[in-house]
């Protein structure tokens, strides 16, 4: 692929890298293109000059820009074809009637020129392949015997007009290597717009990954920073939530312990202080269970003979002392339950009692 002749797309200069693309050499430049040109409008000029310098067709010839360049670099078909006139090449329309009549097959040919619009492009075969050697690609395309039908069958479908380009081309280095050897292709060029625009997107990466490591002191270690961090939040909301549920239950306790030292206030003396103490919930806790005896004192006392009935008993330790002792033994935990206890059997108790009046 090295060997093949192939000249990049530089403005609008399709036709000269058409030509010496097809010719595998710097044959032309734009200033001999342009002598061409220039060449066929004084030759047009000539012909229009005979019906009368005077006629209006001539005026308005004169006040035209040329048909056959312009200042973008746009050569006509008439500049291409007599610029290969000088090579004794011909050019002939690929699907006009006194082609097709020949029944030529494509690959019998050597080379084809094909333009659409402004646009003027190469395809020869070299050695025994075909290449499409497009201006706009990075580098010659490879193009199969049998998809070479297929391929200028599509180009017309798009609008393309094909020239067949007939007699003997100029020896190239290319030409003789590929009648020695094959080629194989294993990536097909891109359109040079393509390539340019993958270049700056990776020049783009490229750039947000040095600022991202630059960020890091170039350690790489991002994504285990990352890790850490998100593990410290989850730990953190872990335990503010363990923190707001031990609130809650605190905030419970309390407006529990309120509303049933209101409730059970000819019983129970108030302390001013809704925080209790462990020594205060001892001495709430004995006086509600000396109640819970003198009831069942009560009750047995009223009971009919015969009919049994069993003592409340104050709950006791592991060595048989009183509850009053056992206050002194629990831990804050147990003493905050036996208040919630104590506090949900007075509520119940004022609720029972308002039911009955």
């Amino acid at each position: 692929m090295e060997s093949i002749f192939h000249e990049k797309q530089e403005g609008s200069l399709c036709a000269q890298h058409c030509l010496n693309n097809l010719l595998q050499g710097e044959y032309f430049s734009p200033v001999e293109l342009s002598s061409i040109a220039h060449q066929l409008d004084e030759e047009e000029r000539m012909r229009m000059a005979e019906g009368g310098v005077t006629s209006e067709d001539y005026r308005t010839f004169l006040q035209q820009p040329s048909g056959n360049m312009d200042d973008s670099g746009f050569f006509s078909i008439q500049v291409i074809s007599n610029a290969l006139k000088v090579w004794g090449l011909e050019l002939i329309l690929f699907n006009s009637p006194e082609y097709q009549r020949l029944r030529i097959d494509p690959i019998n040919e050597r080379s084809f020129i094909c333009n659409y619009k402004e646009h003027w492009f190469t395809v020869r075969k070299l050695g025994k392949q075909w290449f499409n050697l497009n201006s706009l690609l990075t580098g010659p395309e490879l193009i199969s015997d049998t998809y070479l039908a297929l391929f200028l069958a599509q180009l017309q479908q798009e609008g393309y007009s094909i020239f067949v380009v007939k007699g003997d081309l100029p020896d190239c280095e290319a030409d003789q290597l590929l009648q020695m050897i094959r080629v194989q292709q294993m990536h097909r060029p891109k359109l040079i717009g393509e390539e340019l625009a993958q270049l700056k997107e990776q020049r783009v990466q490229k750039t947000d990954l040095e600022r991202v490591l630059e960020a890091n002191d170039g350690s790489g270690m991002v994504d285990e920073d990352e890790e850490d961090l998100q593990r410290a939040l989850a730990l953190s909301r872990q335990e503010i939530d363990m923190e707001d549920e031990e609130a809650d239950l605190r905030r419970a306790i309390q407006l529990s312990m309120q509303g049933s030292s209101r409730n059970a206030s000819q019983d129970i003396p108030q302390t001013s202080d809704t925080h209790l103490t462990s020594e205060e919930l001892r001495k709430r806790r004995e006086a509600y269970f000396e109640k819970q005896q003198q009831q069942q004192q009560q009750e047995q006392q009223q009971a009919p003979p015969g009919q049994l009935s069993h003592p409340c008993e104050r709950p006791t330790t592991s060595s048989g002392a009183p509850g009053s002792d056992l206050g002194d033994a629990m831990s804050e935990e147990d003493m905050l339950r036996a208040a919630v206890t104590m506090s949900l059997e007075a509520v119940r108790s004022d609720l029972k009692t308002e039911g009955k009046q």
